[in-house]
């Protein structure tokens, strides 16, 4: 058994001072939210909410989830995320696919074509008037559509394709194997790692995501919940006259914030635990290679 020297022992031991204090400064924001999302109105403007919620309070909690609307919102959010990520899934990798292969004829073009949407766009009006004229504004496509596949993700996609082994794929061709079964049976199944991981980004991008509900949306019953509680949040810190402002009404002026961004992030918290099981298995099996 080898012993470990001095040296190596005070490594561990400022490792592990380091990633405990890396862990402690994460996690304290997304505790002090939490706590103030549950304490009461006095002790929020006071400053007395650091770790813990003081004088308990649900009131904010209540007014939002007894809300038909809140939950319609929420359910249109679930769809939006679903369907949005899906389709910019399969775009980003027909395309990342694509452009990995340096024999295609305008290689170079496309890529040129997607760099350049990176760095310029139409702008926030021409897009809205191409979405109003193709018919899009009230309807699912309108969200999902104008952001079906980011660049960056594209070119991180793009990459991984790149550094897999072309034998494999001759090897296919070998067995009779054509371009979409190649792509399905052999590249897929090794990509786990990226494809996790432009999973999580897409779905936290278009989960977070309220502006395009709130410009190409004009019916409550289409938003997404992003805007249900953003409109909320105006609502309630609108600057009302205190003298004739109710205590429950003070209470959500409070906390709103730290209640909004608990609801918004919790579905995020508990798929993502899923989501890394894939990730990790995904980053396993790509690292062996014969």
């Amino acid at each position: 058994m080898v012993t470990a020297t001095r040296g190596y022992r005070a490594f561990q031991a400022a490792n592990a001072a380091v990633l405990t204090g890396v862990v402690l400064v994460t996690l304290f924001p997304f505790v002090n939210i939490v706590a103030r999302s549950f304490s009461g109105e006095q002790e929020i403007r006071s400053g007395q909410v650091v770790l813990w919620p003081k004088g308990f309070n649900l009131t904010t909690y209540q007014k939002v989830m007894s809300d038909p609307v809140f939950w319609a919102n929420y359910r249109n959010t679930v769809v939006y995320t679903v369907v949005a990520t899906v389709i910019a899934l399969v775009l980003t990798t027909c395309y990342a696919y694509v452009l990995s292969k340096r024999e295609l004829r305008g290689r170079t073009v496309l890529v040129g074509i997607a760099v350049f949407t990176m760095f310029f766009n139409g702008g926030l009006i021409p897009n809205y008037v191409l979405v109003s004229s193709l018919g899009l504004r009230n309807t699912l496509w309108a969200i999902v559509l104008p952001n079906a596949i980011s660049v960056f993700n594209l070119l991180v996609m793009k990459a991984f394709f790149e550094s897999l082994p072309p034998e494999l794929e001759e090897a296919a061709a070998v067995d009779g194997s054509g371009t979409y079964g190649t792509l399905l049976r052999i590249v897929l199944p090794l990509s786990k790692a990226v494809l996790a991981t432009m999973l999580l980004f897409y779905a936290v991008s278009f989960w977070n995501s309220w502006f395009a509900g709130f410009l190409y949306m004009d019916r409550q019953g289409l938003f997404p919940v992003t805007v249900y509680l953003r409109n909320l949040i105006a609502g309630a810190t609108g600057g009302t006259d205190n003298t004739a402002t109710s205590e429950a009404a003070l209470q959500i002026a409070a906390n709103i914030q730290a209640v909004t961004i608990v609801l918004i992030m919790l579905p995020i918290m508990l798929v993502y635990p899923f989501i890394q099981r894939f990730f990790v298995s995904g980053v396993m099996l790509g690292a062996v290679k014969g």
